[in-house]
Parts: C-alpha cells; sequence; structure tokens
C-alpha cells in the first residue's frame, strides 16, 4: 500500500498535466523511425539505444548531439526518415495499387513470401510420396 501512495505523490494533480506526461506513451507508433544509410540500422524510439543510454521514448531529434550509429558509429547526418514503424513501405499514393499487398508492412509481407514459398517447398516434398 505504500508503493501506491509514493507513485500518487509523484504524478501531477491536474489532468491537463498528467495528460501531457502520458501523451508520449500513447502514441508510439506515430514516432518515426531513422535508418542508418552506412549500415541500415534503424533506430526505433519505442525501443530507444541500450549502448548508448539513450532512454525508451526518446525521438531521433532529441538525441544528444555526439550520438552516433551504435553499430557501425556513423554520425546523426547519416540517418534517414524512414516514417514510423510498422507502416507499409512505399509512396502513400501507390498504397491502393497492387491487389492490397502494397498495404502490407514489411513484417507482413516477410510472412507472406516465406509462408509461400515454405509452403511449395512442402508440396514439392510431398511429390516423393506418389508412386
Amino acid at each position: 500500500m505504500g508503493a501506491d501512495s509514493d507513485t500518487k505523490a509523484d504524478l501531477p494533480d491536474s489532468p491537463e498535466s498528467q495528460s501531457d506526461l502520458l501523451a508520449p506513451l500513447l502514441t508510439p507508433e506515430e514516432i518515426d523511425c531513422y535508418e542508418c544509410l552506412a549500415c541500415g540500422y534503424s533506430y526505433e524510439p519505442s525501443k530507444g539505444d541500450n549502448l548508448g543510454k539513450v532512454p525508451l521514448g526518446t525521438a531521433f531529434e532529441e538525441l544528444p548531439a555526439g550520438w552516433r550509429c551504435p553499430v557501425c558509429g556513423a554520425p546523426k547526418k547519416r540517418f534517414t526518415n524512414i516514417g514510423p514503424a510498422g507502416s507499409p513501405s512505399g509512396f502513400k499514393a501507390n498504397l491502393n495499387y497492387g491487389l492490397g499487398v502494397n498495404r502490407l508492412t514489411p513484417g507482413q509481407k516477410n510472412i507472406l513470401i516465406f509462408g509461400a514459398l515454405a509452403l511449395g517447398f512442402l508440396f514439392f516434398l510431398s511429390l516423393y510420396g506418389l508412386r
């Protein structure tokens, strides 16, 4: 019961200031991710950077000026904006074309491609059962 009273004491009393504190936590997928042009490392604000001691939820613009890519050591200026995490890849004007495949996220496309390859491989192996 003491832990609950301690956490409540740390929160501001006004609802407006509480919503200001919770706003970054409510929409992490809307914060843009940045990709290193040198090695392909993707900085996601929702994950932060353990090696650079950057806390979770830190936007790329808020990173220190001396921050470097944890993989290859490239400076911040070598990163490019790739949009929010989990968003469909490609241009927004082209999302309505391609039988709905253009609206898939990169992870969903990987599942579709490698799932189809695995299914094809299983069909190929099933041919050995024919006699």
